[in-house]
């Protein structure tokens, strides 16, 4: 036989796992004082979006990430190479690229870096579908068959 006791201490165990934890809400604290960075690099804007597909490519690798790019600085010692021609720049910072997995986490990093930051909104290309059958329906008033001869 079970004692009274033994009875009340399996019903609260029930209730305790029934019980579905909060996650815990994220805390910024602005590392930029810490973290040495140059003074320049503090309060810049940088720009998170979702890029696009190569044009080249026909899958939709590395489409879902999130990126982090920097806005390039006005003024910020461009110059042309006098030998070859090509442009260059004396700001570091443009072309860093920084990927994340989730929109939320690219902008969690930037408030913690103290980074001023704008979201851009991501491009959704629709792609219609295409049937083969379609090069064979009769159009009324458009020539189907184009002759040379």
């Amino acid at each position: 036989m079970m004692s009274s006791e033994s009875k009340g201490a399996v019903a609260p165990a029930a209730e305790q796992t029934s019980d579905i934890v909060p996650t815990p809400s994220r805390e910024v604290i602005t590392a930029d004082a810490i973290s040495g960075a140059p003074a320049e690099l503090r309060h810049r804007a940088v720009r998170i979006f979702q890029p696009t597909r190569s044009t080249t490519q026909s899958g939709t690798g590395k489409s879902t990430r999130w990126r982090i790019d920097w806005d390039i600085l006005q003024g910020g010692g461009r110059w042309e190479n006098p030998l070859m021609g090509w442009a260059s720049s004396a700001d570091y910072m443009q072309g860093t690229r920084l990927s994340f997995r989730t929109k939320e986490d690219a902008v969690h990093f930037a408030e913690k870096q103290g980074w001023d930051y704008y979201v851009q909104a991501p491009e959704i290309n629709r792609i219609p579908p295409k049937n083969y059958a379609e090069n064979y329906v009769y159009k009324p008033n458009t020539l189907r068959i184009l002759r040379t001869k």
